[in-house]
């Protein structure tokens, strides 16, 4: 008969458990396993069978009882990894969105909005489109496979029970925020551009000739435009994409280096 003791299955629920916790907190926080629609039973067993995969790679894991207030702080510390990696997919699935968002409202698309289950907020037709072409474009670029090896790779970078953290990574992390307007801004920015001047023209047209209503000619000269616009920004969108994916994850890893504690 086969006998197990309470210190075995502690032991072995202790190799799984820290990293469980870092994962699902990723997964729950990452734009593409985190959404709304996907159930949280599918969150709970992906992160269970990742766990399972890269466990027996991973480095010892401290000999920590988790029922104890020492479990606890492992535990927060943990989720506080995961969300911070899943936080940084977030800012670059955020670029194209707002993208989305600065078109739409010079094309007068601001209307054509519905609701988001995943943000719980109106969002506009164009910037869903946008993030659905940047989703794709992710996992046929093996993406979603990059930012898992980055994660498993983290238990080396940041192993489990390091104690604290490096306050300036977190810094960076808010400073990384702003990539969404500056990158955002510049994939919009020939449509907006274009879009602005012939607005302009249709306000000196309209100076100029009263008789002629700008609402019945500038919005849809304005939608016409900016469709075929469209069609030409399309072209370019693989490689922004592929240069925004890359300097994500590029940043991630900084990330993942800045966290661990000076010293």
């Amino acid at each position: 008969m086969v006998e197990v003791t309470f210190a075995q299955l502690h032991g072995w629920l202790v190799i799984l458990f820290w990293p469980f916790v870092r994962i699902t907190s990723f997964l729950v926080a990452s734009p593409l396993w985190g959404h709304s629609s996907v159930p949280n039973q599918a969150k709970i067993g992906l992160a269970f069978l990742v766990t399972l995969v890269i466990a027996p790679v991973l480095p010892p894991m401290p000999d920590v009882p988790i029922v104890s207030w020492a479990g606890f702080g492992l535990m927060v510390e943990q989720m506080l990894i995961g969300i911070a990696i899943g936080l940084v997919m977030h800012v670059v699935f955020a670029v194209v969105q707002a993208a989305g968002e600065f078109i739409g409202l010079q094309m007068g698309l601001a209307f054509a909005t519905f609701f988001d289950t995943g943000s719980g907020t109106n969002t506009m037709i164009l910037s869903r489109i946008f993030f659905m072409i940047t989703l794709l474009m992710f996992l046929a670029l093996g993406g979603h496979l990059m930012v898992l090896e980055a994660l498993a790779t983290s238990f080396y970078s940041l192993p489990v029970g390091i104690g604290t953290f490096n306050p300036a990574a977190f810094e960076m992390m808010v400073r990384y925020g702003g990539t969404i307007f500056v990158a955002g801004m510049s994939l919009a920015l020939p449509l907006v551009g274009s879009l602005l001047i012939i607005n302009l023209a249709m306000g000196i047209l309209n100076r100029s000739a009263p008789q002629l209503t700008v609402f019945n000619i500038g919005f849809p000269t304005s939608l016409t435009v900016g469709l075929i616009l469209l069609m030409v920004l399309m072209t370019d969108m693989g490689r922004f994409l592929q240069r925004l994916f890359s300097n994500g994850l590029q940043f991630m890893y900084q990330l993942i280096d800045m966290l661990a504690p000076l010293g």
